[in-house]
C-alpha cells in the first residue's frame, strides 16, 4: 500500500495547484446570479475542476477508479478509489469573497488513507496550494485544543438541515456552544482542520465524502464520527460530528444524546 499512497502524494500537489488555477479564474469574475443554474460560473468551474483532476489522476493512475459530484461513480469497487468533490460557492461568487474549493481524497478498499481540502479559508490563503499554507494530512496545519462546548465554535451547513429529533439534538448543542457559525458544505471541514472552528456538527453527508473526510480530520489532529461516536465509512447514516479536540468530541456526543 506504501508505494501506492507514495506516488498518490506525489501526485497530491500538481491536482491541487490544478484546481485552484481554474477556481481562482472564475473568481476573477462578477457573478449576478441569485441561485446556481446549470450553466452558471459556479457549475462551470466545478465541471472543470473535476475534468481537469480525472485526466491528471487517469494519466497516473490508469486502473484506479474515481468517484466525483458531477459526473457520478466509475470504478467505485477498484481497490484503490480517488473521491473529487468541487465544492458549492454560489454565494462567494455572487460576493468575490472565495469560500470554496475541491474535496481531493483517496480509498485504499474502501478505507479513506490519504485527504486534503484545496480550498481559499481567509482572502488568498489556501489550502494545498503550492507556496502558500498546505494541509496533507495534518502535517502543516493542526487544529486547535478546546475541551469544552461552553469554550467551543461549532460549524453546520444550515439550522435547517435539522428535523425531528436531529433538531432537538442540534437545538442542545448550539445552545451549549460559546458561538455557532453556518456555512457551505466542505468548507466547514477546512476551517476545522485549519483550526478556525472547533466542531461540526452535520445530519446528512454523502459516504464517499464522509470518507473523504476522515483522513483530513484526523490527520490535522481531531476526530470524525457519528453522532454517536462511532466511526463510519461508506455504510454510514450521514450524521456527522467532528471536533478538534477529542475531550470535546467526548462532551458532544453526550450532549446530542441528550
Amino acid at each position: 500500500m506504501e508505494t501506492g499512497l507514495q506516488a498518490a502524494a506525489e501526485l497530491l500537489p500538481a491536482l491541487c495547484e490544478a484546481s485552484g488555477a481554474i477556481i481562482r479564474s472564475y473568481f476573477r469574475q462578477r457573478v449576478d446570479v441569485e441561485d446556481k443554474p446549470d450553466a452558471s460560473p459556479v457549475t462551470i468551474a466545478d465541471r472543470e475542476t473535476e475534468a481537469k483532476l480525472r485526466q491528471l489522476i487517469g494519466q497516473r493512475f490508469p486502473h484506479h477508479g474515481i468517484v466525483g459530484e458531477e459526473y457520478g461513480t466509475d470504478r467505485a469497487d477498484a481497490e484503490w478509489v480517488w473521491v473529487l468533490d468541487p465544492i458549492d460557492g454560489t454565494k462567494s461568487f455572487i460576493s468575490g469573497v472565495p469560500l470554496f474549493g475541491t474535496l481531493i481524497a483517496l480509498l485504499h478498499q474502501g478505507q479513506p488513507v490519504l485527504g486534503t481540502i484545496d480550498q481559499p479559508i481567509a482572502r488568498e490563503r489556501w489550502i494545498g496550494i503550492k507556496g502558500l499554507p498546505s494541509l496533507f494530512n495534518g502535517k502543516v496545519i493542526a487544529t486547535r485544543a478546546c475541551d469544552a462546548p461552553a469554550k467551543a465554535t461549532i460549524f453546520t451547513t444550515s439550522p435547517d438541515m435539522f428535523e425531528g429529533a436531529e433538531a432537538e439534538a442540534w437545538r442542545r448543542a448550539s445552545q451549549a456552544a460559546k458561538l455557532v457559525r453556518y456555512g457551505a458544505d466542505c468548507y466547514a471541514y477546512g476551517l476545522l482542520a485549519s483550526g478556525f472552528v472547533d466542531a461540526v456538527i452535520e445530519s446528512s453527508l454523502k459516504p464517499y465524502d464522509y470518507c473523504a473526510l476522515i483522513p483530513v480530520i484526523q490527520g490535522a489532529g481531531g476526530l470524525i464520527t457519528d453522532w454517536t461516536g462511532r466511526s463510519a465509512g461508506l455504510d454510514g447514516d450521514g450524521r456527522i460530528l467532528a471536533a478538534g479536540d477529542p475531550k470535546l468530541h467526548e462532551a458532544l456526543v453526550r450532549v446530542l444524546a441528550g
